[in-house]
């Protein structure tokens, strides 16, 4: 499910903190706690396998949600159509069949858990279908005084039914490993006598691809402007030293028209989230979505079903594209050069080199010709700045273009 994004996720353990309000401002123990279940669910214009996560809310000191597994989930349009989703891993449930929302046809969402607890939502419809015009990239320095890049995103609806937008992302980067050398140490003996091979690689760890998705809550609306324009819309600021723009960087932003139902849903859960409000004790006890259990009417449910069209649009840009002769940003790790002992006197012996070797903490990069007091015959560096693979796929994106 690594498209969708789990805005709900990061938020269940702060939200199950307030279902009774009862707590203390900055008290990180869960004096009280119910269990609610938690729906995820958007479905769009998309022909594709939609999505949908279920689990339920943690406490505030546990590690993570619990998963509702084993549920019966489908989705019913007004024309009688039923869309079943099967469950693809614990508590991700993805429809059997591919399918896209129309326009003018309500949908429902139906849920019953393995307990038999049965929930629906209220009838949704495709929001107005409006397309991104343009996705940009500039160099700027923010009100921060941070100099970086600036993703900016434009569209417009000229019937003026749009009117309120989320933003999604997803970038993917190009990774060079500044220490690669095209051969390894290989361990022939991890024990006395102790001895290491150089060997060619046997697979691409030079150049990788990392990637990342939006992780925050994205919204605008164009209710105070005099059309509906999102104009220079800004969806993501990278600090110039940000590792991940030092050679080729890629986004693709997703546009989702709302409902000013589902709007006003996610904006409280975006304010909500902000880091000066998760811990006043003027916090709501409850935020109501659209899911409802049909069993009992006090029971709380956090979610919402929506229904919304999505466009979306890449953009590529390279680093020496707006950082002309400028120095990259400092990598992700520090490769600092080091030497360890093929064998260290014991006793009982043993052998630093192949020990890291073996920990995957160390790569080579040359041979140290002229070994010092206390280091080994070869130069070695922290395995992310010789092998890529540490921080990304070795596997070009389909999409990719260079």
């Amino acid at each position: 499910m690594k498209n969708q994004k789990r805005h709900l996720i990061l938020l269940v353990a702060v939200l199950g903190l307030f279902l009774n309000s009862c707590l203390e401002e900055f008290d990180f123990q869960t004096e009280t706690f119910e269990s609610a279940i938690v729906v995820e669910a958007t479905i769009t214009n998309e022909l594709k396998n939609h999505e949908i996560l279920i689990t339920r809310t943690f406490r505030f000191e546990e590690d993570g949600p619990s998963t509702e597994s084993n549920a019966d989930v489908r989705i019913v349009d007004g024309n009688g159509m039923t869309y079943n989703f099967q469950e693809v891993e614990p508590g991700v449930y993805r429809s059997i069949n591919q399918f896209s929302a129309q326009s003018n046809v309500n949908y429902q969402l139906f849920i019953t858990t393995s307990n038999g607890r049965t929930y629906e939502s209220q009838t949704a419809m495709l929001t107005n279908i409006t397309q991104i015009d343009n996705l940009q990239a500039n160099r700027i320095t923010n009100d921060d005084g941070e100099n970086g890049m600036q993703i900016l995103v434009n569209s417009f609806d000229p019937t003026g039914n749009s009117i309120r937008y989320r933003y999604e992302y997803e970038e993917t980067y190009k990774i060079i490993a500044p220490f690669w050398n095209p051969s390894d140490l290989i361990v022939i003996s991890a024990e006395e006598p102790f001895e290491v091979a150089i060997a060619p690689k046997t697979q691409e760890e030079r150049i990788c691809f990392g990637s990342a998705s939006s992780n925050s809550i994205i919204l605008t609306d164009t209710n105070d402007f005099t059309e509906d324009r999102v104009s220079d819309f800004e969806v993501r600021f990278l600090n110039s030293n940000n590792y991940i723009i030092s050679h080729r960087y890629s986004i693709l932003v997703r546009q989702f028209v709302m409902s000013a139902e589902s709007y006003n849903f996610y904006r409280t859960l975006r304010d909500l989230s902000n880091s000066e409000s998760l811990f006043n004790q003027n916090q709501p006890g409850f935020l109501a979505g659209n899911v409802f259990s049909t069993i009992n009417q006090n029971e709380k449910v956090i979610g919402y079903f929506d229904v919304s069209s999505v466009d979306s649009e890449r953009l590529f840009f390279n680093y020496s594209d707006f950082y002309t002769n400028e120095p990259l940003p400092p990598y992700a790790s520090g490769c600092a050069l080091s030497a360890p002992e093929l064998t260290s006197p014991g006793p009982p012996s043993s052998s630093p080199l192949i020990a890291q070797i073996q920990a995957g903490i160390l790569k080579y990069f040359n041979d140290n010709d002229a070994p010092g007091e206390g280091e080994g015959p070869y130069y070695m560096v922290p395995r992310a700045c010789g092998d890529c693979t540490a921080l990304g796929s070795n596997i070009v994106p389909s999409f990719w273009v260079d």
